[in-house]
């Protein structure tokens, strides 16, 4: 499997002259780690949860003996004062962005979360955003795989049959289930995630069982009502 087969495509972005306080909602409201900072199509950074830990307002700030202050280097404390008072998430932001093609197998994505330890990795094309790719989703293509042993996934004609399945999704205005909910693995379709109604969760079911060369849906929903 490739990262465009478990990719999430409607990601949510913020712009480096956005509030800080505008990312943390977004963060918070989407249930997220990370976003990626995009400026004209461009992604220019990474602001993360772990670039929001050190903030003033809530008295977290890093704090050091004065001696050692004074051997810190000048860079690096302002490095760190950005984070803790800046107002713009272009004064939060991490730089250096790790990521990857569309392209890139899952042993790809796994090595480069692993080494620099991050949740979420930018999928892009010719520079542009085109896709995330996060922790959680290598384990629902981990957990597809293992639910059909010695299957071999027919790479090709699971994608078409995903990109098919999301395309109609995104046609639906009853439901906001979306790409980090779908896995497709031999035909297989498996539905993951909160739905809010028996309705909505008869209405899944026939939506994706009548995908052109599905032959089952793996039934993997929580109802939440």
């Amino acid at each position: 499997m490739k990262a465009m087969d478990v990719m999430v495509r409607d990601v949510i972005t913020v712009s480096p002259d956005d509030a800080v306080e505008e990312a943390v909602k977004l963060l918070a409201e989407y249930d997220v780690s990370a976003l990626p900072v995009v400026d004209d199509d461009t992604v220019i950074g990474i602001i993360s949860e772990a670039d929001l830990l050190r903030r003033e307002k809530i008295g977290t700030e890093k704090h050091r003996r004065w001696w050692l202050e004074a051997v810190t280097p000048a860079t690096k404390l302002a490095e760190e004062f950005a984070k803790s008072h800046g107002r713009r998430v272009e004064e939060v932001m991490s730089t250096n962005v790790i990521s990857a093609s569309e392209d890139a197998p899952l042993t790809e994505i796994a090595t480069l979360l692993e080494r620099h330890r991050i949740k979420r990795l930018p999928i892009l094309r010719d520079g542009r955003l085109v896709g995330i790719v996060s922790r959680g989703n290598l384990i629902q293509a981990l957990a597809s795989a293992e639910a059909r042993p010695g299957v071999v996934s027919i790479a090709d004609s699971d994608r078409s049959i995903r990109l098919e399945l999301l395309d109609r999704l995104g046609e639906q205005t009853w439901t906001d289930f979306g790409e980090r909910n779908v896995i497709v693995s031999g035909g297989v379709v498996h539905l993951w995630g909160l739905i809010g109604s028996a309705a909505e969760h008869k209405a899944l079911l026939a939506l994706a069982e009548g995908v052109p060369g599905v032959v089952e849906v793996s039934d993997e929903m929580i109802p939440a009502y």
